[in-house]
């Protein structure tokens, strides 16, 4: 296995790009059909998996054993190999539109850069999905030896430097009226809906609480519902029979109802500005890299949910992925960054989603252009919107500034 080159020192960030940035004017937003695309960096969650531990929940919270798996527990399933090969053959012809790639045959060696969290599924989802992209082509991808060897996607506890009391802090500012109550309640229906497919009765009693040197740990019956919740999803996507998901009790919208609590643990535990620009630093950092030319014209880095929650914390971008809760990650499910140049030599950047919808990682859909997953733009808050993509000198400067002065 291959260890992830060391990242830069922050003071180094973006010194390429600075120098090619044509400061921008306020003359109205290019169109999109005059921008060309010269680089493009994705952070994707891994494929579907099982739950990361058997069972999934402990005894007695469901009235029912949770159904088996044939996969190790939180490991890449055949079935989410393939919704990533799936995922790879559409975006091989978006990039080769884009001019990144070539239409058929190999790139240029040095074209793409690919890097991994340690974990196996991690590691299975980019080798499916780069393996797809350019086959035969003998594309590299970067990994620690280890999870525990990790300093991008799990960076260590000096290496966020977080203070678990202010952490905390950070996190209950964000509570309702109410507090932890309000937090609840809002949330009244779905338990209910939970409650019915478990087949016993929920305690929906939850803490938020200061870990020293780590993000707020959220526990209790909305932790508890954000694992089921998920542990559903999966079966569905997985093609698992009807019968078998959920206990034959979950229909597609009941999923989609308990899925909000997955989103809502990220918004307590992953998304505060606090937490997110610590955990989000050393990706923020490759990603920054990446668009000022450091590596390929195509950079893929391939972790997991929080990766792209704590992204979306760092930034306060938000989104909805193809049928998912606002905020959620669906498997597979992806940011993109995008470096474009307009006909005056302006450089900016644009910032996507994209991500099958549940039926078609279902199903196995074949995708394309008839056929697409979602995919839409996303609005900087300080930088641009969907509309009007962000200049680079400005996207640099926010950058810059949030990974040397996170918020305290």
């Amino acid at each position: 296995m291959n260890h992830t080159p060391p990242l830069r020192p922050l003071g180094a960030l973006l010194v390429v790009a600075s120098a090619l940035s044509v400061p921008a004017s306020a003359s109205a937003a290019p169109k999109a059909a005059d921008l060309t695309v010269e680089r493009v960096v994705i952070l994707m969650r891994h494929g579907v998996r099982p739950s990361t531990k058997f069972p999934a929940t402990p005894e007695g919270t469901t009235r029912e054993a949770w159904p088996a798996w044939s996969t190790a527990a939180g490991d890449l399933t055949p079935h989410g190999a393939e919704g990533i090969r799936r995922l790879a053959a559409y975006d091989r012809e978006v990039f080769a539109t884009q001019g990144l790639l070539p239409a058929t045959g190999c790139a240029a060696p040095g074209t793409i850069s690919a890097w991994s969290s340690g974990s196996s599924r991690a590691i299975k989802t980019g080798l499916a999905f780069i393996e797809t992209l350019q086959p035969g082509c003998n594309v590299a991808l970067d990994h620690p030896a280890n999870e525990d060897d990790e300093d991008q996607f799990h960076p260590s506890t000096s290496e966020a430097a977080m203070d678990g009391d202010r952490a905390l802090a950070a996190s209950q500012a964000q509570f309702p009226a109410g507090g932890m109550q309000g937090v609840i309640a809002a949330r009244k229906a779905d338990f209910a809906m939970l409650q019915r497919i478990v087949g016993v009765p929920v305690d929906t009693a939850s803490t938020l609480k200061a870990t020293p040197g780590e993000k707020p740990d959220l526990k209790g019956g909305l932790s508890f519902a954000s694992t089921a919740g998920q542990t559903i999803l999966l079966q569905y996507l997985e093609g698992m029979p009807m019968d078998q998901v959920g206990w034959g009790r979950a229909s597609k919208a009941d999923i989609r109802a308990i899925l909000r609590f997955h989103p809502v643990k990220f918004q307590y535990e992953t998304r505060p500005a606090y937490v997110a620009q610590r955990l989000a630093a050393p990706v923020v950092t490759r990603i920054a890299d990446a668009l000022s030319g450091q590596g390929g014209r195509l950079t893929l880095l391939f972790g997991h949910d929080t990766n792209i929650a704590a992204l979306g914390g760092f930034y306060d971008l938000h989104w909805t992925m193809a049928d998912y809760p606002r905020d959620d990650i669906a498997p597979g499910g992806a940011i993109g960054f995008e470096l474009v140049r307009d006909t005056a030599g302006r450089r900016y950047v644009r910032v996507f989603q994209q991500a099958q919808s549940m039926d078609q990682l279902r199903s196995l859909a074949p995708l394309s252009q008839a056929a697409p997953p979602s995919r839409s733009y996303l609005a900087i808050p300080g930088c641009g919107s969907g509309s009007r993509p962000c200049d680079l000198e400005t996207f640099e400067k926010l950058t810059r500034e949030r990974l040397a002065n996170p918020t305290d």
